[in-house]
């Protein structure tokens, strides 16, 4: 087993994962700490160590608001349990799991970016136990990265300072640490030439934000985007993603050193970390990618559909019952003019399919809602076809039944317990079904990472369902319930409708 391996920097010791055939690497660092006069900066490298360096444990997660102290929100009970756990503004660590058993062999790499909307989360979270998907031979990385002010503040003189990297340094450590697995993967028995990168929710944005980045030709070979790719739908619905300029950020960061008492770069570097993240929570802003016109030149899912991203397959989707997009109105006559805005000549058949003429305009408003994930989603499949560009994208919708005293439903996050195979960690009442699902969506991951193709066998020796790739004219996709089946039902009329109906120029 490969228990001690040499990168860039130095010697790392890792310890056998609880199945002894895996080992396990906690805490490697892949950047300098961005502290002191790397605080708000792109991220460094990391100066070489002396000796072997002990990787037993996770590092500290980033600054962030303290985990696991409310309990009535379902994220606090499901797995941000840890009031406790170790943060710092030093948290630039990676962690890797592998079967290898000597450097030579060329596995898959699978590389995780957490999501938590740019705002909080950490890869120790324990749904991202690597172990499981390790098992089917391949190396997991998962990343650590800036968040929330610390990862996205931007200011007029951090852009005078770095006119090349003026903003989003949580993307940039992203992307460091994913250039850091191609240049020291192939020490722990990994292919630096096939692997894919992955997140959920702003994981799965972060995914798509770093296959839209110009600087990342060649950074992969496949991508999953989990509950990750939006774009508006109704008016006045809040969607994430990149959508600030860069001058208005700046303006943002101006007014949050007045609100720290500072008038220059040169004193914020010098405040305490944990009076920064104080004062950031008390201010309440979201930070969050911005249009810097070097790392992100536009918005991640435009330039998704125009083709300017890295080609490569991608496995997308999203659980059933997760940001449902419906009108904004309170009147049948405001639905009326909202229709003709968006639709012009065609409103009167949104109307229809609305049934307008029958119920009250809250019941029409709900009949109108649809998945906003699975929407966009449905345009990308189309643009990916009407382009000419023709690179597979597997599309799923997660339906399983999930059990537990809070009746939660397909909760937005719910089915990372499924794809890591992580749900004996889990505090909720999961049966044999359960079991068995997620056994077969980790086999199905397992095999996109490997192949760009989620299609294989079972454990048991049986051919899993087939899974073909999302066209307009074959719309379907993998629902895993009970089990996984390969739908071939059509989308609904409204839904066909819309996605039709889509124009960047309405949005």
């Amino acid at each position: 087993m490969l228990r001690e391996v040499r990168v860039e920097n130095g010697v790392v010791r890792g310890l056998p994962a609880a199945d002894p055939r895996i080992t396990s690497y906690k805490g490697i660092p892949f950047a300098a700490p961005p502290v002191g006069k790397n605080r708000w900066r792109a991220p460094q490298p990391k100066e070489d160590w002396e000796g072997v360096l002990e990787a037993f444990q996770f590092a500290p997660i980033s600054m962030q608001a303290t985990p696991g102290i409310n309990q009535d929100n379902i994220y606090d009970r499901e797995w941000h349990v840890d009031p406790d756990i170790p943060m710092s503004e030093d948290c630039l660590y990676l962690n890797v799991w592998t079967p290898a058993k000597s450097a030579d062999e060329k596995l898959p790499v699978f590389v995780w970016y957490f999501g938590g909307g740019l705002q909080v989360g950490y890869p120790s979270e324990m749904e991202f136990d690597g172990e499981r998907l390790a098992r089917r031979g391949m190396v997991v990385v998962t990343i650590n990265y800036r968040l929330n002010v610390f990862g996205f503040l931007c200011h007029p003189e951090i852009t005078s300072e770095a006119p090349n990297a003026p903003a989003n340094f949580g993307n940039l450590d992203q992307q460091f640490a994913t250039q850091w697995v191609k240049r020291n993967i192939a020490a722990f028995g990994g292919d630096p030439n096939n692997i894919t990168i992955g997140g959920q929710s702003a994981g799965g944005g972060s995914v798509l934000s770093q296959l839209t980045s110009p600087q990342n030709e060649g950074l992969c070979q496949q991508a999953i985007i989990q509950s990750g790719m939006f774009t508006p739908l109704y008016p006045h619905n809040r969607m994430p993603g990149p959508g600030r300029t860069l001058e208005n950020a700046e303006n943002e960061g101006v007014k949050f050193f007045d609100f720290l008492g500072v008038s220059s770069l040169a004193e914020a570097r010098k405040l305490d970390g944990e009076f920064i993240r104080t004062k950031a929570l008390e201010y309440r802003s979201f930070w969050g990618t911005v249009i810097d016109n070097k790392f992100c030149v536009g918005n991640s899912f435009d330039l998704f559909l125009e083709n300017k991203r890295l080609m490569v397959p991608v496995l997308i989707g999203h659980t059933s019952s997760e940001f449902f997009s419906k009108p904004n109105v309170k009147t049948k006559d405001e639905l009326k003019d909202m229709a003709v805005k968006m639709f012009g000549d065609n409103a009167d058949e949104f109307l229809r399919l609305c049934q307008f003429e029958s119920g009250t305009i809250e019941e029409i408003v709900e009949r109108a809602a649809v998945s906003g994930i699975e929407y966009a989603i449905r345009v990308a499949g189309k643009a990916n076809v009407d382009t000419g560009a023709n690179v597979p994208i597997y599309y799923y919708n997660f339906d399983a039944e999930i059990p537990g005293w809070d009746n939660p439903g397909t909760f937005h996050s719910v089915d990372l317990w499924f794809f890591f195979e992580t749900l004996a960690k889990c505090w909720r009442p999961f049966v044999g079904k359960h079991y068995d699902l997620a056994r077969q969506m980790c086999n199905y991951w397992a095999n996109f990472i490997r192949s760009g193709d989620p299609n294989g066998k079972d454990v048991t020796g049986e051919d899993m369902p087939q899974w073909n790739p999302y066209t307009p004219d074959e719309p379907f996709g993998m629902v895993f319930k009970d089990k996984p089946e390969f739908t071939r039902e059509e989308p609904s009329d409204l839904m066909n409708f819309l996605v039709d109906e889509f124009s960047p120029r309405k949005q």
